[in-house]
C-alpha cells in the first residue's frame, strides 16, 4: 500500500476513535509537516521565537485535543494542518505583543513616538491574520486557496482536487485573494 492509501487508512482510524492512528499519522507526515513548517517559519520575521520543531509539536499537541478528527484525505489533513500551524504563529505573535507591551505589567506613559513607528515581527503576523480574516468575512474560499498555496506550497492542481473545483478557479481565487490582501497590506 502506498503512503497516500495509509495516511487515508489512518485518517479513517482516526475518525473511528482509535488512539494511536494520530500518533502513526503524524510519523507518517512528519518530514512534510516539518517542510510545511519550515516555509511557514521562513516567511515569518525572526522575532517571533519559534522554531520548526516547536511549531509541529504545538500542531501535534492542538490536534490532539480535537474532540472529532473530520479529515477525508492527506491534503484535507495537511490543510488543517497548515490552519492549526497558522494559529499557533498567530497566538504566540498576540502572546509576543503583549508581553512586549508589558503584559500584566503598571501602565506607565512615555514618549515612545520613535520607537512605535518601527515594524515588529508580532505586528506584521496580526496584519495578515486580519486581512485574512477579513477576506475570509468576503469568500472563505479565497482564505482556503492562500493557506493551501502559501502555508502548505500546494499546487494548483492539488488545491483544485481539496476543494473540489476546478484548476482555472484556483487560478483566479488566488489572483483574487492576492489582490485583495496586497491592497490590504498595503493600506
Amino acid at each position: 500500500m502506498g503512503k497516500v492509501g495509509e495516511v487515508t487508512l489512518l485518517l479513517a482510524a482516526a475518525q473511528d476513535g482509535q488512539a494511536d492512528a494520530l500518533n502513526r499519522l503524524f510519523d507518517l507526515l512528519y518530514p512534510e509537516l516539518r517542510r510545511i513548517a519550515s516555509a511557514r517559519m521562513r516567511k515569518t520575521d525572526e522575532r517571533v521565537m519559534l522554531d520548526t520543531t516547536s511549531l509541529v509539536h504545538e500542531c501535534y499537541l492542538r490536534l490532539l485535543k480535537l474532540e472529532e478528527l473530520s479529515l477525508n484525505d492527506r491534503s484535507h489533513f495537511l490543510s488543517y494542518a497548515a490552519k492549526v500551524m497558522r494559529s499557533v504563529v498567530v497566538d504566540l505573535a498576540r502572546e509576543q505583543q503583549a508581553q512586549r507591551r508589558g503584559g500584566d505589567m503598571a501602565f506607565v506613559t512615555l514618549d515612545t513616538a520613535v520607537a512605535s513607528g518601527l515594524p515588529s515581527g508580532e505586528d506584521e503576523v496580526l496584519h495578515i491574520h486580519e486581512a485574512l480574516e477579513a477576506l475570509g468575512a468576503i469568500d472563505p474560499r479565497l482564505v482556503k486557496v492562500v493557506e493551501m498555496r502559501y502555508f502548505i506550497g500546494l499546487d494548483n492542481a492539488e488545491i483544485a482536487e481539496v476543494l473540489a473545483v476546478s484548476t482555472r478557479t484556483v487560478e483566479r481565487d488566488w489572483e483574487r485573494a492576492r489582490s485583495f490582501l496586497f491592497a490590504a497590506l498595503k493600506a
